[in-house]
């Protein structure tokens, strides 16, 4: 015996919705593809831009207080043409440090016990610094700072290792990150790095 199988035909109506169907499953996935391949697109831009001409930091420790507090995000423009008081990014042992610039190749740098700056002979206005301290100084003062060098200190004197201390030293052009210009969190601190 031999079982027959009902072959159903299909109506006109349900042709073209199939087919209607068909052709949205189509448009769907070629949105779903451009889109994706927008974002991804957006998103190695945004890599590239970060990473190679505004690099976007996260502060550690409190070497920087009061000017930048620790959890910190900022974000630093490409260079090295500083001037006194910027402040800059710059690699150490595989870190990345933040600290102000205080002096400039071939300038003597001389500093008070009580923590007072002089840069060739005259006092440097730090209204950025809260508490004046010596710190973790090693170095013969004065001290002249060697070519392609800058000299840089933290705010936070007392806990800042720095160019006061041969640890750190002074820091080379091939070193820096760039100038940190820009604060983008906390939002209550947003705005330009003083």
């Amino acid at each position: 015996m031999e079982e027959r199988k009902e072959v159903r035909t299909r109506t006109v109506e349900e042709l073209e919705a199939e087919l209607e169907r068909e052709r949205y499953k189509r448009k769907f996935r070629s949105a779903l593809r451009g889109t994706i391949y927008t974002l991804v697109t957006v998103a190695a831009c945004a890599i590239l831009v970060a990473v190679l001409l505004l690099p976007v930091l996260k502060i550690y420790g409190t070497s920087m207080a009061p000017s930048l507090a620790e959890g910190d995000f900022v974000v630093s423009v490409k260079g090295n043409d500083f001037k006194t008081g910027d402040v800059c990014a710059f690699y150490y042992n595989n870190k990345i440090l933040v600290k102000r610039v205080i002096a400039h190749a071939g300038d003597w740098v001389d500093i008070d016990l009580d923590g007072t700056v002089y840069v060739n002979n005259m006092k440097l206005d730090e209204p950025y610094v809260d508490e004046l301290a010596f710190g973790e100084c090693n170095i013969e003062l004065p001290y002249q700072v060697p070519e392609s060098r800058i000299f840089v200190m933290g705010d936070h004197r007392s806990v800042s290792i720095d160019s006061r201390n041969t640890a750190i030293g002074c820091v080379a052009e091939e070193q820096i990150v760039g100038k940190i210009v820009f604060r983008v969190w906390p939002l209550k601190d947003f705005g330009e790095v003083k």
